[in-house]
């Protein structure tokens, strides 16, 4: 996605030779003797329109004792605030960059250098894995990146190797969920076509010493599916078990687990360590995507891993790793899965708690972000005198650039009326643009008002004043990247 036990500690041994008194041994030495405090971690995504300063972020994560953090990119900005940081990070690398990954050594020894070696030693980042692409064999990318994978795993392994750093920064592909299937899980096998790659994939992983990373989301099972139970998605108890021989599922969970465990043990690594690269439930957008059902389905989901009772198959062997998706919401985000792809977060966009959540690490419930600069109060709202008959435009404007994704059916905003939904259109462009006059404008048709528009759970955002510099910092770093895998490939070509 974009579209997921007992506390394990990773036993390592630091090398004897050619990096004491460096900077990579205080890195060494801060990995052997660290231990997990926690097994429930969350995804950091930064698709969003209104962006939060990094270092707001990591006093976040830390304000909640988050310990564990996986990020989509080695976004350069992000990977500065969490140095010193203590917290344990997960890297990733998108899909594109897997093609010259796997064709040029010489493009993943940059890459190591400029995205992990650039930021670790004393007082540097955590960085504990590298997640090489994300949902790779996701069927809807019909093999695209699927010859890339082992390549640029094995690339990447030597370039980490050269840097001395092979044998605490672990290689991860998250996959989706969709790599295996099966009507019950004891009977779980991957694809027939992915059947080769995964047994290869799975035997370097198993080589490296790395767990499997997969995603699994309840939330889309009961989306695109009419007959899926509802109460079958969540952990209070259901109506409709699934029997299989001698073992009962009682949430679809623990049986997208255990068909992953079985899938893993038709080719030989039935006692593969797993973790959940991302799982949650998002809170607008469509029916079904709300606060009650996300904090229901995420305080099951984290009062079930923490219990250590496991699985059928894994019995008091829960996950190693959970990675809650996600962090923040993101509202910049594509919604070609859902509407509610933009309303996965456990914070606002603001990092303001959405609903109480326990995640087990320490507070009873979640700290709202501190310090968050915002722009002023005010909002965009539709004159009074708006004739809604020469409003179709401007709304189409609006909500083709700024989100209104809310005012879908089954959203929060749902209920507000014709006029509600104009002004809540308007807003979301005045707010996206910096609160700048003109944005207002509308040929007429909007006007700024002091008083909060806010109705019920419908929320008139007000945006934070964090988010241009860093955006465009980070659009610099990416173009500066392709532009670099061009160079090489050009090179070797």
């Amino acid at each position: 996605m974009n579209c997921t036990r007992t506390a394990q500690r990773r036993k390592m041994t630091a090398p004897r030779r050619r990096i004491i008194g460096s900077p990579l041994f205080v890195y060494v030495i801060m990995m052997v003797f660290s231990e997990a405090e926690s097994s429930i971690g969350v995804n950091w995504g930064t698709v969003s329109s209104h962006k939060l300063k990094p270092s707001t972020v990591v006093d976040l994560l830390k304000d909640n004792n988050i310990q564990k953090v996986k990020l989509f990119e080695a976004d350069p900005l992000v990977l500065r605030a969490l140095m010193g940081s203590g917290i344990q990070v997960m890297v990733g690398i998108p899909n594109e960059m897997l093609a010259s990954l796997s064709s040029s050594p010489a493009a993943s020894d940059l890459y190591i250098r400029q995205n992990v070696s650039a930021y670790i030693g004393k007082g540097g980042a955590d960085i504990r894995y590298i997640a090489v692409g994300n949902e790779p064999f996701l069927t809807s990318y019909a093999g695209q990146f699927q010859s890339y994978v082992v390549p640029a795993l094995g690339n990447l392994q030597q370039s980490l190797a050269r840097a001395n750093l092979a044998r605490y920064i672990k290689l991860v592909v998250p996959c989706n969920a969709d790599a295996y299937e099966s009507n019950v899980p004891s009977q779980g096998a991957f694809r027939p076509e992915l059947t080769q790659i995964m047994t290869q994939l799975v035997s370097f992983l198993n080589s490296n010493g790395s767990p499997f990373v997969v995603n699994i989301y309840p939330f889309l099972s009961l989306y695109g599916n009419s007959d899926f139970p509802q109460d079958y998605a969540f952990f209070e108890g259901t109506t409709h078990p699934v029997i299989d021989g001698a073992n009962t599922y009682y949430n679809a969970f623990d049986g997208n687990f255990d068909t992953l465990v079985a899938a893993l043990s038709k080719i030989g690594y039935g006692q593969m360590p797993i973790v959940i690269g991302e799982v949650g439930w998002p809170t607008d957008g469509v029916v079904g995507a709300n606060l009650t059902a996300a904090r229901v389905f995420n305080q099951g989901l984290i009062n079930h891993v923490i219990s250590n009772q496991g699985t059928p198959l894994r019995p008091g062997v829960p996950p190693m790793d959970v990675y809650l998706f996600g962090l923040l919401d993101e509202g910049a985000k594509s919604t070609l899965p859902g509407s509610f792809e933009r309303h996965w977060g456990i914070f606002s966009f603001d990092g303001q708690a959405k609903y109480a959540l326990n995640l087990g690490l320490g507070n009873k419930k979640l700290k709202n972000g501190r310090n968050v600069q915002y722009l002023p109060a005010r909002w965009c709202v539709a004159s009074p005198s708006t004739d809604l008959t020469d409003v179709a435009n401007h709304m189409k404007l609006a909500c083709n650039t700024a989100d209104c994704t809310t005012l879908n059916y089954g959203g929060s905003c749902n209920g507000i009326g014709a006029k509600g939904n104009v002004s809540y259109a308007f807003n979301s462009y005045y707010q996206l643009h910096m609160q700048n006059e003109q944005s207002c404008n509308f040929d007429g048709l909007g006007m700024v008002t002091f008083l909060d528009p806010s109705v019920g759970d419908c929320r008139f955002l007000v945006g934070v004043t964090d988010t241009s510099s860093s955006f465009r910092q980070y659009q610099r770093w990416v173009i500066c990247w392709i532009l670099i895998l061009w160079q090489v490939w050009g090179f070797r070509m």
